[in-house]
């Protein structure tokens, strides 16, 4: 096997596993984020779903053509832009309809995320690969993990002070961060040759 055939395999794997991993995180973030009402553990559990999608996409284009990985890139940053804005959407419902979440689930389930998110990185940076779409993967994973710090802010201080304000706020960051990190890999594929 060729160093080539074997890096494609390699990425391919991580990749998969990361996308497993999204997918589970999707599944059991927007369980708890509805059981807690907290906009930002289910905030956090579609970037995990939308990850998990991208991830795919990105699994499909390793091995393909340099223009075909600069599409599933751009396809990557847009979703993540659209993600942005539903939780920006959902943030402002919560605002006006209002919202009582529940801190101790807000923590656990972001520690949990945390340590999940964290292996994805630590796979996803093992790679070493200069591809647009891993730098797109690292991208994700990074501010999944960074999210979770938030959230485990947020949820101490939804306890501390019985207010539901730190959980919105901490969704809009989560949103922040998704805006900036579409933008980031918008732009990197932009500049991939």
């Amino acid at each position: 096997m060729s160093g080539s055939h074997e890096g494609e395999g390699l990425q391919r794997r991580t990749l998969l596993i990361v996308l497993v991993l999204n997918a589970l995180l999707f599944v059991v973030l927007g369980l708890g984020g509805l059981f807690a009402e907290s906009s930002a553990l289910l905030a956090n559990a579609a970037d995990n779903g939308s990850d998990a999608i991208v991830y795919l996409i990105s699994f499909l284009a390793v091995g393909r053509a340099m223009a075909w990985k600069r599409g599933a890139a751009r396809l990557s940053g847009i979703m993540l832009l659209i993600f942005a804005a539903g939780v920006l959407l959902d943030v402002g419902r919560r605002w006006i309809v209002g919202t009582e979440p529940v801190g101790w689930t807000m923590m656990g389930l972001a520690v949990v995320a945390a340590v999940v998110n964290l292996a994805c990185l630590i796979l996803i940076r093992r790679q070493g690969s200069d591809d647009v779409n891993m730098r797109a993967a690292e991208t994700f994973s990074f501010n999944d993990f960074a999210s979770n710090g938030g959230i485990l802010v947020a949820g101490v201080l939804v306890m501390t002070l019985n207010q539901a304000w730190p959980d919105l706020a901490v969704g809009v960051i989560v949103a922040a961060i998704a805006v900036k990190g579409g933008i980031d890999i918008l732009r990197d594929a932009g500049r991939a040759g």
